[in-house]
């Protein structure tokens, strides 16, 4: 059983209608990220799809990057993503019809997959281990659905990685409590080898990247959620937040401010 903290709301337990609008943002602003870019780009060039191959995207989101599989097995291949979230799932339908693209979607769990054994060559699967409560029994999932000889591109964060500047040091250390406490699996980033050889794979590559901010408008939201959250967690006062708050906006207005967290990703196959 997953225990009952509160979690990010890409958590499926707290899917909401109202969350639909943040959680867009918050990936739109993701995929623009340099780091994103890079560590995308080395996974597909590991994944390495090719026309005719089937493919799966799981926890998909808005739809980006089996958009981006689809058009790689094109033509006679086949490009499915799964998301657990309604609202997330119509805006990748209306984004991928707007693109022409040959994607379709599917409601779905990574810990239970809607596909049948040895049923995909490929499987996609970006920044979804950190919000599961049995990232195990995903990677199970995982190495179920793919053929013998089948792929995977694996990419998570770390959230213990986190490194923001300036602040006052116990203050700091508070905001990156409430930010491991706002993931289910904060450490996925790390786990990811691990658990894909628990499963059978050959690790084919290991690859990372660190996702710098530096724009105090772009990081705000995220601060001050985990400032609240610690102030509620008794972990920093008010008083401390708010010196907090304005030691960020000060570096923020001299290009002194800096947020960063580190990305992993594996590229593997099931042996033959």
């Amino acid at each position: 059983m997953g225990d009952s903290r509160p979690t990010s709301e890409f958590h499926a337990g707290n899917i909401s209608a109202s969350s639909v609008e943040r959680l867009v943002a918050a990936l739109d602003a993701q995929e623009g990220t340099p780091g994103v870019r890079r560590l995308r780009a080395w996974a597909h060039r590991g994944l390495d799809a090719r026309p005719g191959e089937r493919v799966l995207d799981i926890g998909t989101g808005t739809g980006s990057e089996v958009r981006a599989l689809a058009a790689a097995v094109s033509p006679g291949g086949d490009a499915l993503g799964v998301e657990p979230n309604p609202g997330l799932r119509a805006v990748a339908e209306q984004r991928t019809a707007e693109a022409g693209s040959t994607a379709r979607f599917a409601e779905g769990d990574a810990l239970a997959l809607p596909l049948g054994d040895a049923s995909v060559d490929l499987v996609w699967c970006e920044r979804v281990f950190q919000h599961l409560d049995e990232p195990q029994k995903a990677a199970g999932e995982i190495a179920r659905v793919l053929r013998p000889g089948g792929r995977v591109a694996l990419l998570d964060t770390d959230w213990a990685t986190a490194i923001l500047h300036p602040g006052e040091p116990e203050v700091v250390k508070a905001l990156s409590a409430a930010a491991l406490a706002a993931a289910a699996n904060p450490y996925a980033g790390r786990r990811l080898v691990g658990q894909l050889r628990a499963e059978g794979f050959e690790i084919d590559d290991v690859g990372s990247q660190a996702l710098i901010q530096d724009r105090l408008e772009t990081v705000e939201p995220l601060i001050r959620m985990l400032g609240e959250t610690a102030v509620r967690s008794g972990l920093i006062t008010e008083p401390q937040r708010d010196r907090l708050y304005e030691e960020l906006t000060a570096a923020g207005e001299h290009g002194a401010l800096h947020l960063s967290v580190t990305m992993f990703g594996v590229i593997a196959h099931r042996p033959d």
